[in-house]
């Protein structure tokens, strides 16, 4: 494992700051929190910036649209937009981050034609319907149903924690083909059109007050038998491809933010005499070790998708188990350093400290990534 850059890496990474400092100055306001159109359209036009300089899917194969770049380029772009400040992929994040490379990997021509372009331009915004109110950390209990007539497929149930339905597109669906089959094994993954008659969408409001996620109800909505991607009744297998993307590269540039942050508190320490505290400054080491580590556990796990056409392996719960606590140890520490600033209701710590809490959850709750690390990178034989 080779965790150094070549001499073609670091000339990308020098073209690519260049670029940085040439764009962002002219960005626009960021629009309001709670103004979601405003902010749809700010991230597809900042996704649209990165497709005419050629840096949109950069990761994605080449015959998928993107620049068929090495998971270290990927790396190293996303490193170096979070330490310029650029943009996140805010409402973008499903499709480029989920759908758009699950759709690379299983999707037929037609299919790739169809909505990765789009996505790639900031043209198309695309939700994810995995999570069912009844089902809790155990996909593969949705009860989202999917019965075939003709050329579609009818679909009723719902969804929670969907991320961005309001302003979405499409929605990358989970449902239920084969309700005999082993819950594992009777899962289709759809590409579900979201102004289709019979969906209801409702926001839901989080602990900080962002309604980044809502409820679907799907009322016989009827989604075509050629928005499958993969064989029906195969959907679990592509849901693992769309997850291990999810929980392998999704929080890269969310590690280095985090480097950040732990860089302003220790400044802050210094200027507000909480720097004398030799407890604090331990733990202030151990969460800058952690981070470290969890960066080199990041280019570990670059490199190891790199031998494997690009799809991260399980390696990312590991990443993702550590990555959660350890963020909310972060903020733990800000409220030592920070006093009562912290608990400030207006303040970003307070809304970064809540949204910190999360992160045990999204993406996979923590038990269930002890589980995949237990059974498939261990071998130890599944619990009772």
């Amino acid at each position: 494992m080779d965790l150094s850059c070549t001499p073609e890496e670091e000339e990308f990474r020098a073209r690519l700051r260049e670029w940085l400092a040439k764009v962002l100055p002219g960005l626009p306001p960021k629009p309001s929190p709670d103004d979601w159109p405003g902010r749809r359209a700010y991230d597809l036009g900042w996704q649209r910036m990165l497709y005419d300089a050629g840096y949109a899917g950069l990761h994605w194969p080449a015959d998928a649209g993107g620049r068929g770049a090495t998971p270290t380029q990927h790396l190293i772009f996303l490193e170096e937009t979070e330490n310029a400040g650029a943009p996140y992929v805010g409402a973008n994040f499903v499709g480029l981050l989920h759908a758009g490379p699950t759709i690379a990997a299983e999707g037929n021509a037609g299919q790739r034609a169809r909505w990765l372009p789009p996505v790639l331009r900031g043209e198309e915004v695309w939700c994810q319907g995995f999570s069912e109110p009844d089902a809790g950390s155990d996909l593969a209990a949705l009860r989202t149903r999917a019965r075939r007539d003709g050329d579609d497929y009818v679909v009723s149930g719902s969804k929670i924690w969907t991320s961005h339905a309001e302003v979405a597109d499409w929605c990358e669906l989970l449902v239920r083909t084969d309700a005999k089959a082993p819950k594992h094994r009777g899962i289709s993954w759809l590409a579900m059109p979201m102004d289709a008659p019979g969906i209801t969408v409702r926001p839901l409001r989080t602990l900080a007050g962002s309604t980044e996620f809502a409820e679907v109800f799907l009322d016989d909505v009827r989604v075509p038998v050629a928005n499958r991607v993969g064989e029906e009744n195969d959907g679990w297998r592509v849901t693992m491809v769309t997850l291990s993307f999810e929980r392998g590269t999704a929080f890269v540039g969310e590690v280095v933010a985090c480097r950040r942050v732990l860089g302003e508190l220790a400044r802050e320490a210094r200027k507000n005499g909480r720097w004398d505290d030799a407890v604090l400054r331990r733990r202030l080491g151990r969460l800058n070790a952690e981070f470290r580590a969890l960066w080199r556990l990041t280019q570990w796990n670059v490199s190891e998708s790199e031998r494997s056409d690009g799809v991260p392996g399980v390696g990312g719960s590991v990443f993702k188990l550590r990555y959660s606590r350890a963020r909310q140890d972060l903020y733990d520490a800000a409220a030592d350093v920070l006093g009562p600033e912290a608990l400030d209701l207006d303040s970003r710590w307070t809304l970064d400290r809540l949204s910190s809490l999360s992160y045990t959850i999204a993406a996979g709750t923590s038990q269930i990534q002890r589980n995949i690390v237990a059974e498939r990178i261990l071998g130890l034989p599944k619990g009772r």
